[in-house]
């Protein structure tokens, strides 16, 4: 990974907008990072995340990191279907050395966990 998350530098926006960090986790693997924030104005800090480049996802997401092939993210959902999981959205987070950062909302996210397994980064939200 040839970045480094600086919280002090993706807070700077949020400092100007009256922005409070409450909690900040990280997860860290071959493909990158994940960082976790709750907040306190919860819109105006997507925005200041954005704004500062880093890619904000909103939602209770499941984090994925799959092999970069094609079919990959296919496999992940044919197991969702199996199990009647709905997915409400999805977004690559990156691609990169071979694997993918794959971040999926679904209608349950603890299920969805369960049955994603050894493929989940983290979950990020509730």
């Amino acid at each position: 990974m040839d970045e480094c998350f600086d919280g002090a530098s993706a807070n700077e926006g949020g400092t100007e907008r009256g922005i409070n960090i409450e909690e900040l986790q990280g997860d860290a693997n071959q493909a990158g990072g994940v960082v976790h924030l709750t907040v306190d104005l919860y819109d105006e800090a997507l925005i200041a995340l954005r704004d500062a480049g880093f890619q904000a996802v909103s939602e209770d997401a499941l984090v994925l990191r799959l092999a970069d092939e094609p079919g990959a993210l296919a496999r992940v959902a044919a197991r969702f279907k199996s199990e009647n999981i709905n997915v409400r959205s999805m977004r690559i987070l990156r691609r990169e050395a071979g694997h993918t950062l794959v971040a999926l909302v679904t209608e349950e996210p603890e299920r969805a966990a369960r049955i994603a397994g050894a493929d989940v980064v983290v979950r990020a939200g509730g």
